[in-house]
């Protein structure tokens, strides 16, 4: 809960994720990626636990990317709320549809951790009034299905939040 508003867990929870960031994403091999992997497809580095085989050396074999990346909750929350804990392993035809969704969730996840920031920023009532009509126009009510998250209200609220940051400027100079 922030200022009143109901918020999705913004923290990555990676136990109640089926890893599906090291399945959805492409990467090439490079100086944040030691690897070249196509979108839906599994990472080599993937156990059959959902636990990463080189977490503990992820930077030395050249994975800056991965310790970089965060879901913003979106993983757990696409596994555990619009899947039911299912996961692509137990129905491998889940796969593209559950990396779908996080495609689609984190960026939503993602803005909403900007939005809760803002939520601090000592806002007049017509910009508080803003953040408060795009942050619920993000979490659409008894959200059960990536259809929820598509609907033109959810994509549009995502779309405002660039012009909707550039006018949070003036309120958050000083605060650092």
């Amino acid at each position: 809960m922030t200022d009143g508003l109901q918020l999705p867990d913004l923290e990555a929870d990676c136990s109640r994720c089926a890893a599906l960031c090291c399945v959805a994403y492409p990467f090439e091999e490079h100086e944040d990626f030691g690897l070249t992997k196509d979108t839906d497809a599994v990472c080599p580095n993937l156990g059959g636990d959902f636990r990463c085989t080189i977490h503990s050396d992820l930077i030395p074999r050249g994975f800056r990317g991965c310790v970089a990346y965060s879901c913003a909750g979106a993983g757990q929350r696409v596994t555990q709320e619009l899947f039911d804990g299912e996961t692509w392993r137990d129905d491998p035809d889940l796969l593209t549809h559950m990396t779908h969704a996080l495609r689609a969730v984190r960026p939503i996840h993602e803005a909403l951790l900007i939005l809760r920031e803002a939520g601090a920023l000592p806002l007049p009532p017509d910009l508080e009034g803003e953040r408060r009509a795009i942050v619920t126009a993000l979490c659409p009510e008894d959200a059960s299905s990536i259809w929820d998250f598509e609907e033109p209200e959810v994509q549009e609220a995502l779309a405002a939040l660039p012009d909707f940051a550039a006018k949070l400027a003036p309120f958050a100079q000083g605060l650092r």
